[in-house]
């Protein structure tokens, strides 16, 4: 058996309640109808009652009563009140409760069937009491004689309660009009939100939305991928745990309210993306600590004519161990290209010292072999000993023979122990790297003589890395922009565009560093880094 939708479900319950409702409120209109019926006969019969008991004509027959029989003056008094008030009955009696009028002529003479205590003790009385002409809305009140106040007769005026029920009778077609009209109307709403909230669920039911919001649950925060969601008001409103580690935001807590993308510490480029909703596609993000690639597509309500714009989705990709792994595997496929570029080197100038003792020229063959082995070893010997970093030594290496294939001559000077600021390599080896590429593809888009020169040197304790280049230079306009993610003066073709001094201004800003950029003819970059607080043993 298919079981109902949460729409259809919601539609049955809509109608019970307002059949529900409409009956309470129909009941209680006709309830209260009926008491009010009741009070105003009440009042009715008790105003022509003790007018009836203040009327001279009743008041002397009640007096003159214990010697004559006063039905003959009252009774025709009484039917004509009847008459004219509109009343079932109106029975005039003794103190002793005593008929001396009645509508039924044979019910004179016979005992008032009813309350008359309180009468008796000078007060009034309306009830419900059956009676001879069956139940009656009555009151019943005194006669007194005038000076003295002694009860010396009672009259009771009432009107059946079938009259009553006759005259409120006459009102349930329009309760029931009413009942109808409220009816249908709850039930065409009804429809109208069935109809809404079935597009809305695609006319799923409550157990199905159950188990599809426990699945996406289970996807949203088990996918290594961040996923977050912006509504057309700027609202995270739903971001999963790895998107919260990735931006560094605290862990999202169920029921709290949306943050807006003002109030989170997000980057710039970061929060401009999300914010503007557009399509992106693996576009790269720098925050202070990742590299991230986001891609982000607008969410609309499908199904329907009109789609309604949700907001944004966008994921997030980690990708800052792929591009330590790409750092990594450029600076050793710049040590393989120095390798291969020095074995070349190394082989002719070793068949020239062969040929050269082949041909008995001795003392040729070890000069050139001498004047060779100092050339190639003064920039290595000078890095080692002062740079005392084997790894950065052997980048600038490579680096060098890299330029020296492209037409760059590349200087390198050491001054101090860099071993003694206590950095990691893997920081220099990544801002060094950086800036040698920029340094060397800017000299090599330059004018001759094209040369790249850089300076390392320990001030007050901090490492200082200078890199320059004979290349055209920055514009003091530029100077500040050329450091931030996505702008650069490569080719929009070229790979790694405007990321890698991006790289270097992030990792040096991480390190608690500056990065300066001035020259005039050509570009240079002067990196400060403090050297990192040593703990005591």
């Amino acid at each position: 058996m298919r079981q109902l939708s949460l729409a259809r479900r919601l539609f049955l319950l809509l109608v019970l309640a307002v059949i529900l409702f409409t009956a309470f409120v129909g009941t209680a209109f006709f309830l209260d109808a009926r008491d009010q019926l009741h009070q105003a006969a009440g009042k009715r019969t008790l105003s022509v009652a003790q007018a009836i008991a203040d009327s001279p004509v009743v008041v002397n027959a009640a007096l003159a009563a214990p010697g004559t029989d006063p039905t003959p003056a009252l009774q025709p008094y009484a039917n004509q009140v009847i008459t004219d008030a509109g009343l079932d009955f109106i029975t005039i009696m003794a103190p002793d409760a005593t008929r001396w009028t009645h509508p039924t002529p044979s019910e004179i003479g016979g005992k008032y069937l009813g309350s008359t205590a309180q009468a008796l003790a000078g007060q009034t009385l309306t009830e419900t009491y059956t009676g001879t002409l069956g139940p009656s809305v009555r009151t019943i009140v005194p006669i007194k004689a005038p000076g003295t106040g002694r009860v010396i007769g009672m009259v009771a005026a009432g009107v059946t309660v079938t009259n009553l029920d006759v005259a409120l009778a006459s009102r349930i077609p329009a309760v029931l009009g009413i009942a109808v009209v409220v009816i249908l109307l709850g039930l065409l709403g009804a429809g109208l939100l069935e109809r809404r909230l079935s597009a809305a669920t695609h006319g799923y039911g409550l157990e199905q939305l159950s188990q599809l919001f426990a699945y996406y649950e289970s996807v949203l925060h088990s996918v290594r991928e961040g996923v977050v969601m912006v509504d057309p008001r700027g609202r995270l409103v739903i971001r999963n745990d790895q998107a919260s580690e990735l931006l560094g935001l605290p862990p999202s807590e169920t029921g709290s309210a949306a943050p807006l993308l003002g109030d989170l510490d997000l980057p710039e480029s970061v929060r401009e993306l999300l914010s503007s909703g557009r399509t992106a596609h693996d576009e790269i993000h720098l925050t202070k600590d990742r590299v991230l690639v986001m891609n982000q597509e607008p969410a609309s309500s499908p199904g329907t004519r009109r789609p309604r714009l949700l907001g944004s989705v966008a994921t997030l990709r980690d990708q800052t161990e792929i591009e330590a792994l790409g750092s990594e595997l450029a600076t050793m496929r710049t040590l393989s290209d120095a390798l291969r570029s020095q074995t070349h080197e190394h082989a002719n100038r070793l068949h020239t010292i062969v040929s050269l003792l082949e041909l008995g020229r001795t003392e040729e063959a070890l000069a050139f072999a001498t004047e060779d082995l100092s050339l190639s070893q003064s920039l290595a010997n000078e890095l080692v000993v002062s740079v005392q970093e084997p790894v950065l030594a052997a980048l600038v290496m490579g680096k060098a023979a890299q330029a020296h294939e492209r037409g760059v001559q590349l200087d390198a000077e050491a001054t101090g122990s860099l071993g003694s600021v206590g950095l990691e390599p893997k920081h220099l080896v990544t801002i060094v790297g950086n800036l040698l590429d920029n340094a060397i593809d800017a000299a090599a888009a330059g004018e001759a003589p094209r040369w790249a020169a850089l300076e390392l040197r320990e001030e007050d304790g901090a490492v200082v890395i200078e890199v320059s280049d004979s290349g055209p230079g920055v514009p003091a306009a530029e100077r500040e922009r050329i450091l931030q993610f996505g702008y650069s003066t490569k080719p929009h073709g070229a790979a790694g565009r405007g990321l890698g001094l991006a790289l270097v201004r992030r990792s040096v800003e991480a390190l608690g560093g500056t990065v300066a950029v001035s020259g005039e003819r050509g570009a240079v970059f002067t990196v400060t880094i403090p050297a990192p607080t040593r703990k005591a043993p």
